[in-house]
């Protein structure tokens, strides 16, 4: 017993040595940096520790330099990140994890987050940044706005689709409504369509009114409306409010760079044998179309002049070698009615999320002529698209075979016609017609019309 005193105290000298090295290791990280990395296994934590024994009074050495290693490596760590050096491999995966791939929405905010160190204005930098990769599949679906009464003109429509095109390509399709889909719906659409379905519900923010409209005036401008096509709708107002800022910020298309706008009662008249997303995307294009048209000019009589003050305030947002000649026979100070029929849209989502288009639709919108006139979302999206892009970022899909009531656009090229199996009539193509404005768009755009275009002039 008399020697008890004396043992205790000679293992407990030892265990203060062992203290003593642990903190030793921690103040000088810099210098065991390379030595903790090296430590694999047991039997280098005891050689690093100068014993091979294993316990001391109860304490666990082993456990404990585990402990001192991995937090040294994890400190090292943080200073090696600090001064921006590579990550050092092998770390633990309890204390390291792998980041997850951002999702397009996530990278779509990082981006807007940082927006302050890059130019807002360039709209073509902001869209490239989420181009995919040249001869790859683009992130790309079909989007159709759509009530559970028009169930029927929309399978007509799928049908066409799906036999023309998606067939092929397998594009997922997203439906949205302002009011829960029935059962029914759901179970017809998914029949018919060969790809992936999702449905989605409007957030009511996104189909309302905004607390800065006089909905007094609203009213009795519906009423003064009267004599115009959807004068009096409040609902196709909504709509179109709709289409112009929101049906883009629904979370189902976050994951989407491009879309194709579909709605009831379409038809398509030719096989599509090609992949129209692919080639966009690998053609550097971003807004394409079918048809052009001259608008109600009752129905956006301040538009132009809204959309001109937006300009003027933020020239920057206006792109070099734009389409102004479309829009305008006189260098913008009066607007020719011409846009692109948006009810055919084949286009890149991030056109949209752009924050030129961000900062344009805000100010129409807050202006209030999506309620107090009847401002269409097509004239919305042709006057943004053919100022905030140049002109080559456009394109006309003379091949497409379309027709929405009651216009047809038919390819009007005998070789097309023949290998795409067309069933359309050439004589009512629309494109040169002169409430059309297919002249507009070739003149200002530079291109070649197909010979004898003159004979589908009114």
């Amino acid at each position: 017993m008399a020697r008890t005193p004396f043992f205790l105290s000679k293992r407990l000298v030892r265990f203060a040595v062992l203290v003593v090295i642990f903190l030793f290791i921690i103040m000088n990280l810099g210098s065991q940096t390379k030595k903790v990395d090296d430590i694999k296994n047991t039997g280098d934590l005891n050689k690093a520790s100068g014993t091979g024994t294993d316990n001391v009074d109860g304490v666990d050495k082993i456990a404990v330099l585990k402990t001192v290693a991995s937090a040294a490596s994890v400190m090292a760590e943080s200073q090696k990140n600090n001064a921006q050096a590579p990550i050092v491999a092998g770390t633990s995966p309890e204390i390291v994890q792998p980041k997850p791939e951002l999702t397009q929405k996530e990278k779509a905010d990082a981006v807007e987050a940082s927006i302050n160190r890059m130019n807002p204005s360039d709209t073509v930098s902001f869209i490239n940044q989420f181009q995919g990769v040249k001869g790859t599949r683009p992130k790309a679906c079909f989007v159709t706005l759509v009530r559970n009464s028009e169930l029927h003109g929309l399978v007509d429509s799928i049908r066409l689709v799906e036999k023309r095109f998606n067939a092929q390509f397998k594009y997922d399709w997203i439906f949205l409504n302002d009011e829960p889909f029935t059962l029914e719906f759901k179970d017809t659409i998914q029949r018919e369509v060969s790809s992936t379905v999702k449905f989605g519900l409007i957030p009511t923010e996104h189909w309302s009114y905004p607390d800065y409209i006089d909905q007094t005036k609203a009213a009795k401008a519906r009423e003064a409306m009267a004599h115009i096509i959807y004068g009096t709708s409040e609902s196709y107002r909504h709509m179109c409010r709709y289409q112009s800022g929101f049906f883009w910020r629904h979370p189902l298309l976050d994951d989407y760079d491009w879309y194709w706008r579909v709605e009831p009662d379409i038809k398509l008249y030719c096989d599509i044998n090609y992949d129209v997303f692919q080639w966009m995307q690998d053609h550097d294009k971003v807004y394409g179309f079918t048809i052009t048209i001259h608008e109600y000019v009752d129905t956006i009589k301040t538009l132009w002049k809204t959309s001109m003050d937006f300009f003027t305030e933020n020239p920057n947002y206006l792109a070099k070698n734009n389409l102004m000649k479309f829009l305008s026979d006189d260098n913008g100070k009066t607007y020719n009615l011409c846009h692109f029929w948006s009810n055919f849209e084949i286009a890149n989502l991030n056109l949209w999320r752009s924050p030129a288009y961000k900062a344009y639709f805000d100010y129409l919108d807050h202006s209030g002529g999506f309620f107090y006139e009847r401002w269409g979302d097509a004239p919305v999206h042709s006057i943004a698209a053919a100022l905030i892009l140049p002109q080559d970022k456009l394109h006309y899909f003379s091949d497409i075979g379309y027709h929405h009531v009651p216009y047809d656009n038919c390819p009007l090229d005998p070789v097309v016609y023949k290998n795409n199996n067309c069933d359309c009539d050439q004589g009512n193509d629309f494109t040169f017609q002169n409430y059309a404005c297919g002249k507009e768009y070739f003149e200002a755009a530079g291109l070649q019309k197909p010979p004898g275009w003159e004979k589908y002039r009114d």
